[in-house]
């Protein structure tokens, strides 16, 4: 067996602390279909696929209106999901930025590896409230398993029939099946 990486629905998606009611949310579905139409067009119109599309779109010196258009998309995208989560005080803009260090002395006249991009304090920050969201959801469903739980053993110990229930008033039956004697 390898040790490599691997996502899977189990690990990334069915864990992930998307935004409350995502699927109902107009806006979203919106920005996300607005972007993939567009993208799925310019890549058509200009005979490229996704990788070099994207490069064009990390490109600092790319001017084109259309991967304009497409970062502006991307930035109500990112702006609709934000705003699901109720986080309207994270901003959306973008910077290019290095995507990792580089030895300037070394890097020579090679293309500089520019992302279009959040900057590193915005990127920190919806991560780490991602992370809380997250562990503050696996701490409700904890809960909510004890208390399940704890109902499911309950009920367990009812008797089957014959036993007498509680009355109105919550006081326990006198006698159970468990306490009578064969």
């Amino acid at each position: 067996m390898k040790d490599d990486l691997r996502y899977t629905p189990s690990d990334c998606f069915e864990t992930f602390p998307f935004p409350e009611s995502w699927e109902a949310r107009a806006d979203l579905e919106s920005s996300g279909k607005e972007y993939y139409e567009f993208r799925a067009a310019l890549m058509v119109h200009n005979d490229q696929g996704m990788t070099k599309t994207y490069n064009r779109f990390h490109d600092r010196y790319e001017s084109d209106a259309d991967i304009a258009e497409l970062r502006r998309l991307h930035a109500a995208m990112d702006r609709a999901v934000l705003d699901a989560y109720g986080w309207t005080d994270i901003p959306t803009d973008c910077e290019f930025l290095l995507d990792y260090e580089i030895d300037e002395e070394t890097w020579g006249r090679k293309k500089k590896p520019y992302r279009y991009r959040w900057p590193d304090d915005v990127h920190d920050e919806v991560l780490a409230r991602l992370l809380e969201l997250n562990a503050k959801r696996a701490a409700e469903e904890a809960r909510a398993d004890l208390t399940r739980s704890t109902r499911s053993a309950g009920q367990a110990r009812q008797p089957l029939s014959g036993g007498r229930r509680a009355t109105s008033t919550g006081t326990p039956p006198s006698a159970t099946l468990w306490d009578q004697t064969p």
